[in-house]
């Protein structure tokens, strides 16, 4: 009986620790940084069988961007727990190599290693692209954790992310415009640091983003939406450019918007 104690003890140990946590998800998006920085393309937290995306199209992680060392300048991380994902930021201005990235990890649930990533990756000749703007405007804003009794829900913060993706398709989208409220494009921001700016400006009618996939973190007031711009709904990669749009929500509504988006190669300044 008492071995019978000691097993079942251990079984319930180790049925307790393998569950996702927000420091796992941190210790992956540390060792995720780690490895665009060295230029090698496996580490510790990451599952032996791996799903690749960049820029919406599946491939080789050892022929990605994770195959070349990139000298970091700017960083910021993001963690879904329930979704036991994770988003980073990451800004290279090396003049010779810049680039601006989105990815997105996800975890197997069983061995909660990662099981696939997924990055937006821009650099010279993608939309707006200004690396020099962007560091700029992003290393001045403000992403703090924000007070418990503060926070917005899940639901909340997601759905402020798609009413914006919305109404670039359906102008009668109420959108939970914030102000101040500034959006970083590749490189062009819509606003000065001022308590007047605005978000809702520049935004095209009769575009379909679609092919969503989220990361969410009610702790930092964030979503990030890899997608397809100007996409075709279930058809993802196929036509479109490869997006990403992350947002802050401070009190239900838009704070900042940053968004890249890959023109693949081909004209779309």
């Amino acid at each position: 009986m008492k071995a019978l104690s000691l097993t079942v003890t251990a079984a319930l140990i180790a049925h307790s620790a393998a569950e996702c946590t927000r420091d796992l998800l941190r210790n992956v998006t540390k060792d995720l940084l780690t490895a665009y920085t060295s230029g090698t393309p496996s580490f510790p937290s990451l599952g032996t069988s791996v799903t690749y995306t960049e820029n919406r199209k599946t491939l080789s992680i050892t022929k990605g961007i994770l195959s070349q060392p990139l000298k970091i300048d700017y960083n910021r991380t993001q963690h879904d727990v329930p979704q036991c994902a994770a988003f980073a930021e990451v800004i290279v201005t090396n003049p010779s190599k810049p680039y601006v990235i989105h990815t997105q990890v996800r975890l197997d649930n069983s061995t909660y290693k990662v099981a696939q990533i997924d990055s937006i990756v821009t650099t010279k000749g993608d939309w707006l692209f200004n690396v020099t703007g962007t560091y700029y405007w992003a290393s001045r804003e403000k992403w703090d954790e924000i007070p418990a009794a503060k926070r917005d829900s899940r639901a909340v913060i997601q759905a402020a992310g798609d009413a914006y993706c919305d109404v670039f398709n359906d102008k009668s989208v109420k959108v939970p415009w914030g102000q101040p409220c500034a959006r970083l494009e590749g490189g062009m921001y819509t606003g000065k640091g001022a308590a007047n700016d605005r978000c809702d400006v520049g935004v095209p009618n009769g575009v379909k983003l679609v092919n969503r996939q989220y990361v969410v973190d009610e702790e930092y007031g964030t979503v990030d939406i890899i997608m397809d711009f100007a996409g075709t709904p279930g058809k993802v990669g196929a036509a479109g450019l490869p997006d990403s749009h992350e947002f802050r929500v401070e009190g239900g509504k838009l704070r900042y918007v940053h968004t890249l988006s890959s023109c693949g190669g081909r004209s779309c300044m």
